[in-house]
C-alpha cells in the first residue's frame, strides 16, 4: 500500500477543484442532469375582469387585470360585488386574464363616459340607456350584437390604447420564477341562437409582441377556422407563439366536436391537421358545470353524472337535444378523434385537458368553501342560493347550478411563460375540478410490475416510457403497453377515494368503445364479478359543512397494463382520480348564512383530476400524421 501525506493529499483535492472535478466521482450529483420536469405549477387559463363586456355591467367595477393578478399571487383584494376581503389559501403559480376581446375595455368606458364612443350615435345611446340606469338591457345589446357580428361603434385608437395597456399590465406582473402573468383574451363565438364555440387565445410572448396586433374578436368572425388563420398570420407576422383553448362544449349545442365545419362541409385532411395544430388543449372542466362525460354517452360509468349541465345552449335559449351530447363531451370527442384518425389519416381531437374558472369577478377561486361565483352580482349572500346565473331577462340558469371549478396542473421545469406555454402545446397537463392533486401519468412497453414503487417515480417514467400528452413510442416486441400513474392527495385537501385509467378504443369497423378500469383505490375494498368497487364510504356532515380524512388515501400508484389491447387498433387512456365526498359550496354557503341547503343540487360532491391522455397508434398508422 502506497501512504500518501496530508500535505500531499490536500494538494490533490485543490488541483482536482481547479480542474473541475471532484476527488471522489466526476458526477457526484445526478441531478444537474435531469432536464425532465418536476414540478406542477397551478394556475387558471380562463378569468374575466372588469374589462369584459358583461362583467362591469354585472357590478364587478373595481376588480381589473391588475387586482386578478394580485389576487392570483397571493394578495388581499376587495371584491366588486360586496366589497369584503379576500383571499386564495394559496396562491396560484400562473394566470390568463382572458377578458373578451369583443369590446375589450370599451363597455367600462362607455359607462365611464368616455367621450369617443359618445360621440358614435349608438355609442350616445348606450349611454343614455345606463343613466337611466338600464345597465342590464345596454349590455344584453352589446352581446346581442356580438351574436349578430354586428359592430355598435369603432374606435380604433381606443381599442389599440386598451389592447396595449393590457398586455403591458401582463408583462408588469410577470415575474420569472416566481409568478408568471399570461397574456390572452376571450374570442367569445356564439353562432346560430347563441351556441357556444369560445376560444381562449393564450400568448407565450410579452407585450412587444402581442401589441402589435389588436385581438381577433367575434366581430371579425365566428368561424374557428378564420381564428386559426388569424393565428397563423400573428405568428408569421411578429415570429410570436400563440395558441387557443376551446371552452367546455356541454353549452355548444353539439358544435363543439362537430363532424362539419362552420359552413356544414364535411370535415376533412386540412381542416383537421390545422385545429389539432392550433387547438392542443381542451377546457373539460369550468363553472358552467363538468364536460368530461355525460351519463346517456357513459351509461356504464358510475361517475358520469357529476355536475351536469346539459339544459341548451350559452344563451339557455335553445334546448339539448339527445343527438348534441356526442359532440360536447371531451371523452366522446376523444373517440370521435380516433375515428377521424383512423378515416381521414388525422386526429382533429388530439387534445390535453386542462380546467379553469371562467369567472368574471376578477377572482380565480375554485375551492368550494372559498367560492365567490360566476358573477360579481352573485357573490357569497343569501340571495344566490336562489338567484339567477346572470340575472338578466333572456337567462334562466339558476346560479346554485354553478359549480366551484377548476384549475389546472402543468407539468414544466419552470415558472416562466415559455416553459408553461411549451408544456402547454406538449399537453403535459391535467384538469382538476379545484384541489390541487398531484397526478403523474406515463406510459411505455417495460415498466416493471412494481415501477410505481420507485423511490424516483418521474425518472421511471421519463426514461422508460412518454408523459400525458404524448403518443406511445413504437410497440416492437412488446405485447401490450404498460402505464405507470401516481396521484397524491392535496395536502390542504381531502383524500382520495380512488384512480382509474380511461381507456377509448375504435375497432376494424369504425365503431368506438371505451372502458373505466379502477387500478388504485383506499382501504380494504375488493371489486366485485362486474369488475366494480363498492364506494369509499362518506363522511361529511350536511349540517355543519365538514368532513373527516378518517377514510381514503393520502397516495395511490399502479402499473397497470391493458388486458384488452389489440395493436391493430387506435385508442387512448388517461387518468381520473376521486377524492372522497366533501361539502358542495351550496352547503357551505347554507351553514355559514343560516340558510335551508338546496335540495335540487348535491350536498357532496367528489372532486376529481383528469390527465390529458396517452395516445397509441398502429404501426401502419404511426407517423402518417399529427
Amino acid at each position: 500500500m502506497t501512504r500518501v501525506g496530508p500535505l500531499r493529499a490536500l494538494l490533490g483535492v485543490i488541483l482536482c477543484a481547479l480542474a473541475g472535478a471532484s476527488p471522489a466521482a466526476e458526477n457526484y450529483s445526478p441531478y444537474p442532469e435531469q432536464q425532465f420536469p418536476r414540478q406542477v405549477y397551478w394556475g387558471d387559463t380562463h378569468l374575466h375582469t372588469s374589462n369584459s363586456f358583461d362583467a362591469y355591467p354585472f357590478r364587478n367595477e373595481r376588480v381589473g387585470p391588475e387586482e386578478a393578478y394580485r389576487f392570483a399571487r397571493g394578495e388581499t383584494v376587495t371584491s366588486a360585488g360586496i366589497g369584503q376581503p379576500v383571499k386564495l389559501r394559496r396562491p396560484l403559480d400562473w394566470l390568463v386574464v382572458s377578458d373578451h376581446a369583443e369590446y375589450l375595455g370599451m363597455t367600462k368606458a362607455l359607462f365611464e363616459g368616455s367621450e369617443a364612443l359618445r360621440a358614435h350615435p349608438v355609442g350616445a345611446e348606450l349611454y343614455a340607456l345606463v343613466q337611466q340606469g338600464d345597465r342590464i338591457d345596454a349590455v344584453m345589446r352589446i352581446g346581442n350584437s356580438i351574436a349578430d357580428r354586428e359592430e355598435l361603434f369603432d374606435a380604433p385608437e381606443l381599442k389599440r390604447s386598451i389592447w396595449s395597456r393590457f398586455a403591458e399590465t401582463a408583462d408588469r406582473f410577470n415575474d420569472p420564477g416566481a409568478f408568471t402573468a399570461f397574456i390572452g383574451y376571450e374570442w367569445t363565438s356564439m353562432p346560430g341562437t347563441g351556441d357556444n364555440l369560445h376560444r381562449v387565445v393564450v400568448y407565450r410572448d410579452g407585450a412587444d409582441r402581442a401589441a402589435q396586433r389588436v385581438p381577433f374578436s367575434a366581430l371579425d368572425s365566428e368561424d374557428p377556422e378564420d381564428l386559426w388563420q388569424w393565428l397563423a398570420a400573428y405568428a408569421g407576422e411578429t415570429g410570436g407563439q400563440v395558441l387557443a383553448i376551446p371552452h367546455n362544449g356541454n353549452t355548444s349545442n353539439g358544435l363543439m366536436f362537430s363532424d362539419r365545419t362552420l359552413d356544414g362541409a364535411p370535415i376533412d385532411a386540412d381542416y383537421a391537421l390545422r385545429r389539432a395544430r392550433w387547438e392542443p388543449l381542451y377546457e373539460v372542466t369550468q363553472i358552467k358545470g363538468d364536460g368530461e362525460t355525460h351519463p346517456a354517452l357513459s351509461p356504464n360509468d358510475e361517475f358520469a353524472d357529476f355536475e351536469t349541465w346539459d339544459r341548451g345552449n350559452i344563451t339557455a335559449n335553445t334546448l339539448k337535444e339527445p343527438w348534441m351530447l356526442r359532440h360536447e363531451y371531451a371523452r366522446s370527442g376523444l373517440l370521435l378523434g380516433l375515428q377521424f384518425r383512423q378515416s381521414l389519416g388525422v386526429n382533429p381531437y388530439r387534445f390535453g385537458l386542462i380546467g379553469s374558472t371562467d369567472s368574471h369577478t376578477g377572482l380565480s377561486t375554485a375551492d368550494d368553501d372559498n367560492f365567490w361565483g360566476k358573477m360579481s352580482t352573485v357573490e357569497p349572500g343569501p340571495e344566490r342560493l336562489s338567484e339567477r346565473f346572470y340575472g338578466g331577462k333572456a337567462f334562466d340558469v339558476q346560479t346554485r347550478l354553478t359549480m366551484a371549478a377548476g384549475y389546472t396542473g402543468v407539468w414544466a421545469t419552470e415558472n416562466t411563460r415559455e416553459a408553461l406555454f411549451d408544456a402547454m402545446v406538449r399537453r403535459e397537463v391535467y384538469a382538476t375540478t379545484g384541489p390541487r392533486i398531484t397526478v403523474r401519468f406515463f406510459g411505455g412497453w417495460g415498466f416493471a410490475p412494481d415501477s410505481h414503487q420507485a423511490p424516483d417515480l418521474a425518472a421511471t417514467g421519463y426514461r422508460d416510457g412518454v408523459p400525458m400528452g404524448a403518443t406511445l413510442p413504437a410497440r416492437g416486441s412488446a405485447v401490450a403497453p404498460t402505464f405507470l400513474l401516481s396521484a397524491l392527495m392535496d395536502p390542504d385537501g381531502a383524500t382520495l377515494d380512488r384512480v382509474q385509467l380511461v381507456k377509448g378504443w375504435v375497432d376494424g369497423q369504425g365503431e368506438a368503445h371505451e372502458r373505466v378500469f379502477d387500478v388504485a383505490w383506499s382501504g380494504d375494498r375488493r371489486q366485485g364479478a362486474d369488475g366494480k368497487l363498492p364506494p369509499v364510504g362518506d363522511t361529511v356532515d350536511l349540517d355543519r359543512a365538514t368532513w373527516s380524512n378518517a377514510i381514503g388515501a393520502v397516495r395511490l400508484a399502479a402499473t397497470w397494463t391493458d388486458p384488452g389491447f389489440d395493436p391493430g387498433q387506435h385508442a387512448f387512456y388517461y387518468v381520473r382520480v376521486l377524492e372522497i365526498p366533501t361539502p358542495r359550496w351550496t352547503t357551505y354557503d347554507a351553514v355559514r348564512l343560516g340558510l335551508e341547503r338546496p335540495t335540487d343540487v348535491p350536498g357532496s360532491v367528489q372532486q376529481r383530476a383528469y390527465t390529458s391522455p396517452i395516445w397509441f397508434e398502429p404501426a401502419e398508422a404511426a407517423g402518417v400524421a399529427d
